[in-house]
């Protein structure tokens, strides 16, 4: 379709009649409401103060006067809060029982080891002797054939990963494999 000198006459007309858009592509035919909004726009159409049903109705007047904006407040100067004094909490030497049994105040996230009742004895004891020999890396040092079995709180300064060797095609060494992998049939026995 394309706009013939007489269907932009006929869409001004109708335009400035007050037509809406879907009204004046139905009677165009051939052209959608967006296509008739567009040209009246690139024909600079778009304020229909010219003549029409809508143009002869009467304003509308409120009845009640528009309050005055209110003056905004200055605004407040600045008050520099003093820094608590960082006082450092006295910390036990950590082992890994001592994490275990720690007391973890509300609102700070749990450390991320499983409980000792879901470990076998033999893989915790196994993970006790690894996390005495363990690297104790920061999250910047790991890398593809480090442990990243995450020890501790990570909102402690104390905290800390694995670091060992991983087993092949894991993230973890052999003895935080064995905690995190566990064969199916032990957690379905666990949930009975």
């Amino acid at each position: 379709m394309s706009w013939t000198d007489e269907r932009v006459e006929l869409l001004k007309k109708m335009w400035g009649e007050g037509q809406s858009a879907s009204q004046i592509a139905k009677e165009l035919g051939g052209v959608t409401r967006n296509a008739v909004i567009g040209k009246v726009h690139r024909l600079g159409l778009s304020n229909r103060t010219t003549g029409g049903a809508k143009a002869d109705a009467k304003p509308k007047v409120d009845a009640k006067p528009k309050p005055a904006p209110k003056p905004k407040a200055p605004p407040k100067p600045k008050v520099e809060a003093k820094p608590e004094p960082k006082t450092e909490p006295a910390v036990a030497p950590r082992t890994a029982t001592s994490l275990r049994k720690q007391i973890i105040p509300a609102g700070q996230p749990l450390p991320p080891q499983p409980s000792a009742n879901e470990i076998s004895p033999e893989a915790l004891a196994k993970v006790n002797e690894v996390e005495k020999t363990a690297k104790k890396l920061t999250l910047m040092e790991l890398t593809e054939r480090t442990c990243k079995w995450p020890v501790g709180d990570p909102a402690t300064p104390d905290f800390w990963f694995c670091g060992l060797p991983v087993q092949a095609g894991k993230p973890y060494c052999e003895a935080h494999v064995g905690v995190a992998f566990q064969p199916m049939s032990t957690r379905r026995d666990r949930k009975r």
